[in-house]
């Protein structure tokens, strides 16, 4: 009778051990398998994450291309990459003309390299004749050309007999004016690194 009664024990006892065996062998190794599923899902959605990020960087970057390129050009056009002295004098030469006045000379000096700013300026010395207010629209013209200018200081003296007629009475004054332009040429004059170029010096 007892022998009768433990029968189903057994059996129960081999069933769970069957059980366990086959957890052990086939769910738990399917149980990996789906965490390394998983971690390479969220390894695969991360990686998608950052190509999307770079993809609307590079796509919002080509939109603004054309933008950065305008402003590259008219930084270049203002600072231009070399001396170019027959440019600078066309320009001021224009502005004369605007302005009404005569351009009498118009003398760059050496370009020298500014540390501070990684650019060599260069010293132009003008001087000009007109009445007042044409030196004063020239003065305007000379700070406002498409190349970045500035006028460091400005003189002015009687600069000729007054035209007298029966309905005008004009009188000249002759300035003299210290200039500065800009090139982004580190190489246009001494105090440059490496120091001045073949081109630079034939160009200064």
């Amino acid at each position: 009778m007892l022998r009768g009664s433990r029968a189903p024990l057994i059996a129960g006892a081999g069933a769970l051990v069957l059980v366990g065996l086959l957890v052990f062998l086939l769910v738990l190794p399917r149980t990996g398998e789906v965490s390394d599923a998983n971690d390479a899902l969220a390894a695969a959605q991360a990686q998608q994450g950052t190509l999307e990020s770079q993809l609307a960087a590079l796509e919002q970057a080509e939109a603004a291309a054309p933008e950065a390129k305008a402003t590259i050009q008219e930084v270049e056009q203002q600072i231009p990459p070399t001396v170019d002295q027959p440019g600078m004098f066309l320009l001021l030469k224009n502005a004369a003309t605007r302005s009404a006045v005569t351009l009498s000379t118009f003398t760059p000096g050496t370009p020298t390299l500014d540390a501070a700013t990684g650019l060599s300026t260069i010293p132009l010395a003008v001087t000009a004749t007109g009445t007042y207010f044409q030196l004063t629209e020239f003065l305007y013209s000379i700070e406002t050309l498409p190349r970045a200018a500035k006028v460091l200081n400005v003189t002015l003296a009687p600069g000729g007999d007054s035209d007298v007629t029966t309905t005008t009475v004009t009188n000249l004054l002759q300035l003299q004016a210290n200039v500065v332009m800009y090139t982004s040429d580190q190489s246009a004059g001494p105090g440059s690194e490496p120091g001045p170029t073949e081109d630079a010096a034939g160009g200064a």
